[in-house]
């Protein structure tokens, strides 16, 4: 049965590129950066933050990275055209809280106010935004109420696991879990916008096209 409801706006190849992009450079980053490190480095043990400190080694690794994952939410933010504002506008704004965590790295010993509290905003919108860009009626899964909060719910309990481990010795697991979830979640509700747009339903079955005409 064909959808009597508006179709969707499409979303910009850009925003698929920019979506695509988040969980690349944030996976390549804390590996590569990590590599780099002195034996001692742990990535189970230590913080994503940690190989952007100050005192770090090739600290521009992951200061990059960071600052190209932010440029990329909010990218993503202001092309993902079918989601609701308030959930766009909150990615656009963990995007430029993540572009200052980049900008406001830890100190080589004990902990910065400034990067603390951008991460914490980082954090904390970027797993809420999923809730607030749910649509009542809407041809895309992964923006159904249901989805939402769901994606929302999980990224916040791996937040909270986060949290649980600040002096555990699975605290950069932890993070990393979090952090990529966070990553994930808008490249795929952005792939799944653009299939919606391209007359696949909730099924992934094609749209009936009109019935052809005999000559």
């Amino acid at each position: 049965m064909i959808s009597e409801h508006r179709p969707p706006p499409e979303v910009p190849w850009w925003a698929l590129a920019s979506a695509g992009t988040a969980p690349v450079l944030l996976v390549g980053g804390f590996t590569i950066a990590a590599a780099r490190q002195p034996s001692g480095f742990d990535s189970i043990r230590d913080t994503i933050s940690s190989l952007a400190a100050l005192g770090a080694t090739d600290r521009w690794i992951m200061t990059t990275a960071l600052a190209g994952l932010g440029a990329c939410y909010a990218a993503t933010g202001f092309g993902l055209r079918p989601a609701g504002p308030v959930g766009r506008t909150l990615l656009v704004g963990g995007g430029l809280a993540t572009i200052l965590v980049a900008a406001f790295p830890q100190p080589a010993h004990g902990n910065a106010v400034s990067h603390t509290v951008a991460a914490t905003l980082a954090f904390t919108t970027l797993g809420a935004w999923p809730v607030f860009a749910a649509r009542r009626r809407t041809g895309i899964p992964l923006l159904t109420r249901r989805a939402s909060v769901t994606a929302t719910a999980a990224m916040f309990a791996l937040l909270l696991w986060f949290v649980l481990e600040v002096n555990g010795s699975h605290r950069g697991l932890a993070e990393r879990c979090a952090a990529l979830a966070e990553a994930m979640w808008p490249f795929l509700v952005v792939v799944s916008s653009r299939l919606a747009t391209r007359g696949i339903d909730r099924d992934g079955a094609l749209q009936p096209g009109p019935a052809p005409t005999r000559g």
